[in-house]
C-alpha cells in the first residue's frame, strides 16, 4: 500500500513536501516514482529514485524546482518541490516499481 500526503493549497513561488508510505513490500527494493495528473491532461511522470544507488530522474517540467528523495529507514519517499507555478496544479501520485535486473540490448550499426 502506499499512501500520499502534504498536499495543499500554496501561493505561486512556494513550497510543498509530499510524502509517501509504504506497507507491504520491500521498500528498499523498489525504484520509487512520483507521477501527476491535472483535469483534462494526460498522466505525466515527473520524478523517480533509484533503490540501489538513489539515482534520479526528472522531468523537464519540475528539474531545477523539485527534488524527490527516500528515506528506507521509513519506507518514505518524499518530493520537495519548490518554486511551484500554477501549471504544477494535479493529483500527485507515489509508484513503487520493482526494477529487474535487465537485458543488454546492443544495435549495432
Amino acid at each position: 500500500d502506499l499512501v500520499e500526503s502534504g498536499g495543499g493549497l500554496v501561493q505561486a513561488g512556494g513550497s510543498l513536501r509530499l510524502s509517501c508510505v509504504a506497507s507491504g513490500l520491500p521498500f528498499k527494493d523498489y525504484v520509487m516514482g512520483w507521477f501527476r495528473q491535472a483535469p483534462g491532461k494526460e498522466r505525466e511522470g515527473i520524478s523517480s529514485i533509484n533503490s540501489d544507488d538513489d539515482a534520479t530522474v526528472y522531468a523537464d517540467s519540475v528539474k531545477g524546482r523539485f527534488t524527490i528523495s527516500r528515506d528506507n529507514a521509513k519506507n518514505t519517499a518524499y518530493l520537495q518541490m519548490n518554486d511551484l507555478k500554477p501549471e504544477d496544479t494535479a493529483v500527485y501520485y507515489c509508484a513503487a516499481t520493482l526494477r529487474g535486473q535487465g537485458t543488454q540490448v546492443t544495435v549495432s550499426s
